[in-house]
């Protein structure tokens, strides 16, 4: 069993900050993370104000994509290999940003990912699956169903399964704690997360990101 869930949309900046502090603490704890999904094109899907615009539509869309080849991926090689997928794309639309190719040619973009993960580049041909959308859309829903629906990405669940099971949006985190720092961090977020009655802990001011 995982120690940690992690929810992701790849195209999340903020996640793919969070996502790095979680890799640094796996691996100087050796902890097992299970990456999942949260697709944030269905959680917006109903949306039909003005901010929701053709930037945010098209971004959404190459989470999607993504989603659908990562769903394979997972399907034929298991958690470890959605794991470097994940990496690949968050260097593809974050750290060294690429991201605007893939609406043009999703398949392409992706063959390039799956290239860069060392994994069969002909699953890029699933980004336009719909078959993946409903294990896509199950992992959206089991996230938002243990925070409640008025949150972003990421979504974390320390312990799942067991009692001391808990879940939270964020932490929302602008620069990837290294070494002692993410496991400070780490302490005190699993102590937060797992303590009984805790809601939210929260603050707006952001420091900008920064994805080294």
């Amino acid at each position: 069993m995982a120690d940690l869930e992690f929810f992701f949309d790849p195209i999340c900046p903020w996640a793919w900050v969070t996502s790095r502090w979680v890799v640094e603490v796996q691996q100087l704890r050796d902890y097992e993370v299970s990456w999942r999904f949260i697709s944030l094109k269905m959680v917006n899907e109903a949306r039909t104000d003005e901010k929701y615009d053709q930037k945010y539509r098209d971004s959404h869309m190459r989470g999607l994509y993504s989603h659908r080849v990562c769903d394979e991926v997972r399907l034929r090689h298991g958690n470890d290999a959605v794991g470097a997928v994940y990496t690949a794309l968050g260097d593809a639309f974050h750290t060294h940003p690429r991201e605007t190719k893939m609406n043009d040619d999703p398949a392409a973009f992706m063959t390039e990912i799956l290239k860069t993960a060392n994994l069969p580049t002909d699953y890029a041909a699933h980004v336009n699956d719909e078959s993946h959308d409903a294990h896509i859309r199950e992992d959206t829903e089991v996230a938002l169903g243990r925070t409640g629906r008025d949150v972003g990405t990421p979504i974390i669940t320390f312990h799942p399964g067991q009692a001391d099971e808990g879940s939270f949006f964020g932490p929302v985190i602008s620069s990837i704690p290294r070494g002692p720092d993410a496991l400070r961090l780490w302490d005190a977020i699993e102590l937060i997360a797992t303590s009984t009655g805790m809601a939210e802990l929260k603050r707006s001011n952001r420091e900008p990101l920064n994805f080294n």
